[in-house]
């Protein structure tokens, strides 16, 4: 069963073209990451797949078994976990707690929860926060966070509601080297953890790209430049390609790369 099936998605804003024929499948139980330069695609794409913005006329986009157009998008994002800097500008309002905010995942709003808060309800919001090490952060209030403790309650909100699809824009962007490598170790266990989840990883850093990611795309300039299983994907040639840059990648006994400018 395909997660995620898009055919001959465009999309244009003004006279630029953000996305050019994207033709793009996973298959359920995957882990793919999306890898490209600033500017190649990857936030369009993400956007288009949460129905936030529209494709041009002829493209056919299905998410979960659902056809776009066809489907109610608010119910269809209650099954789809999302983590981006987009969302991180939510966790600037000065009166909402991280619980509340975990809880507003259920409704797949964003600081807005519509029910009369539980302790049922704060025991789950412990729990998802629990699976980071962050259940102390419960209480205090989202602006006095850090930057990586938000990103993990924001990790935290996307669970509530048992997701079908993660997808991860780009999470640990405002992270240090300590809190990216705690979040790149939570996403390696979730992935054991949930084999069923279908996971989308998009970065621009390779060495991001953890060896649970079997498949992988590379767009440039909103065009799929390389697609298909890891080995194919993450090659020098095709890194010099969509960096315009001499790289030379190295591979630690971790089976991650990193890469070395030429």
């Amino acid at each position: 069963m395909k997660t995620i099936d898009i055919q001959n998605a465009s999309v244009i804003y003004e006279t630029k073209t953000a996305l050019n024929q994207i033709s793009w499948s996973v298959q359920k139980g995957e882990r793919y990451f999306i890898l490209g330069a600033n500017g190649a695609g990857k936030t369009t794409l993400v956007k288009m797949l949460l129905g936030y913005i529209w494709p041009r006329y002829g493209a056919k986009i299905s998410v979960l078994g659902e056809e776009y157009g066809k489907v109610c998008l608010a119910e269809l994002r209650k099954r789809i976990a999302w983590v981006s800097p987009f969302v991180h500008q939510f966790t600037h309002n000065p009166n909402l707690t991280a619980c509340e905010m975990v809880l507003s995942g259920r409704d797949a709003t964003l600081g807005v929860y519509f029910q009369d808060v539980t302790e049922e309800d704060r025991q789950e919001a412990e729990k998802m926060l629990a699976l980071l090490n962050a259940e102390k952060l419960m209480d205090q209030k989202l602006p006095t966070l850090s930057s990586g403790e938000q990103v993990k309650v924001l990790i935290a909100r996307a669970l509530m509601t048992n997701p079908e699809l993660m997808i991860l824009d780009e999470p640990n962007v405002y992270m240090d080297v300590s809190g990216r490598e705690f979040l790149l170790k939570t996403i390696e266990k979730l992935a054991q953890d949930r084999p069923d989840l279908t996971i989308v990883f998009i970065t621009q850093r390779i060495e991001d790209i953890l060896p649970i990611f079997t498949h992988g795309m590379i767009l440039k300039n909103g065009e799929i430049l390389v697609d298909g299983p890891r080995g194919e994907v993450l090659t020098e040639k095709n890194l010099k390609r969509a960096f315009d840059m001499d790289l030379k990648l190295v591979e630690t006994h971790s089976g991650r790369f990193w890469t070395v400018i030429e």
